[in-house]
């Protein structure tokens, strides 16, 4: 099927009315909406925004009405605006578009304080209440649920799965801060989970995380209590050195891929057959890093079948850099599709954004999606079109 994509809020489409945005969208070449169905907190600048400019959405909830005999301990909260108006449903209705939805699986701070023994728990016992653990049974059981509801109580083409893993250590809650130069080595210890379902999972594979744990915890608690600032290219070999020379952090690493990429076969096992299932395998650039959160790139697509790709590069070079070692990795196995920034700070020109198109065209990746309808301006979303028409031509010279 054809995937020329754009992601959408909800509230967004609301506001402008879905059978109006979607006209527009499908003059502009697009067929499918990506559209939000599960997602956290923001704050987001809106330059088209009719009702105001800052949006603030409610946290942890979801955009359809879920079927609460589909979950376990950890249930889903309905977003108050299924009040009113159900998006997707009026989506899945409009002729000429497919609905695609998006799910942010994990990364959920409502039901992360509501069930924090099934979040990440760092080496000294804190808890990560913005991350479900996806070594945890219930939570498990919530991102299964999602997909399931979602693809068999609605007639979506498919679903995007984001944060399905363990996030890094940044990029998780409100107002982070710290008086305190942040570097690779220490974000890196800082991110990992030893909670206790981690704890017994990885025991059963042979590897001492209990011992692992209290190392981290030492070696950390060594570097705060000293002088020392870690430089950014020293912070990085020392924390890849590490990953290398640890036998037992290399093999904790190595399990915490097998776990989420088991969590993404029970995930594709329960979405309604014939609907597509893409996973977003990381929030860091650039992709390649997509193993700390556990994501194996090459078991991600062989899993699920699609691999759907943030190129949030600045400039058309970057772009191709990282298509280029997503092909070496996944060695011709499924499908890669690329999302595109039509803006700051990526693909700041209409040129740009054609030549980023023309380039996921000549590397054979015909299915592509721009982000986010609601972030944009109107005179980037309009770029879009040359952009769609160019990947056009492009595969058309093939």
């Amino acid at each position: 099927m054809s995937y020329k994509a754009i992601y959408a809020y909800p509230w967004d489409l609301a506001e402008e009315g879905v059978a109006s945005v979607a006209e527009q969208f499908r003059g502009l070449g697009l067929d499918t909406v990506t559209v939000a169905g599960s997602y956290h907190a923001g704050k987001f600048l809106r330059p088209h925004g009719k009702r105001g400019k800052v949006y603030f959405p409610q946290d942890g909830t979801v955009y359809f009405r879920p079927t609460a005999s589909r979950y376990g301990a950890i249930k889903p909260v309905g977003n108050s605006m299924l009040g009113e108006v159900d998006v997707i449903d009026e989506l899945t209705h409009v002729e000429g578009i497919a609905t695609n939805v998006w799910l942010v699986l994990l990364h959920n701070t409502r039901l992360g304080m509501a069930h924090p023994e099934a979040t990440v728990r760092n080496a000294f016992g804190d808890r990560y209440i913005y991350n479900l653990c996806p070594s945890a049974s219930e939570a498990r059981a919530y991102a299964v649920g999602l997909a399931a509801d979602v693809t068999h109580g609605y007639a979506v083409s498919g679903v995007s799965l984001e944060t399905p893993g363990f996030m890094p250590f940044a990029h998780g809650y409100h107002h982070e801060f710290a008086m305190l130069r942040q570097n690779r080595w220490l974000t890196s210890q800082l991110g990992l989970c030893f909670c206790e379902h981690c704890l017994r999972g990885a025991k059963s594979a042979g590897i001492e995380a209990a011992r692992l744990s209290a190392q981290i915890a030492g070696e950390v608690n060594a570097y705060l209590d000293s002088d020392v600032e870690f430089p950014d290219d020293m912070a990085e070999a020392f924390w890849m050195a590490d990953t290398r020379s640890d036998g037992e952090l290399k093999a904790f690493l190595d399990w915490r891929c097998g776990v989420v990429t088991s969590l993404l076969a029970e995930i594709r096992a329960a979405v309604r057959p014939g609907a597509t299932v893409a996973v977003i395998p990381s929030v860091a650039r650039p992709t390649a890093g997509a193993w700390y959160e556990g994501s194996d790139l090459k078991a991600v697509v062989a899993t699920a079948g699609i691999l759907e790709v943030c190129l949030y590069e600045r400039g058309v070079e970057r772009i191709r850099s990282d298509i280029f070692d997503i092909k070496r990795r996944l060695k011709g196995a499924g499908r890669i599709r690329g999302i595109l920034r039509p803006g700051h700070p990526d693909l700041d020109s209409k040129d740009a954004l054609v030549a980023a198109t023309s380039a996921l065209a000549a590397e054979g990746i015909d299915e592509v999606a721009f982000y986010n309808y609601g972030h944009l301006r109107a005179a980037n979303i309009r770029w879009i079109e040359d952009a769609l028409m160019a990947m056009k031509h492009m595969a058309m010279k093939d």
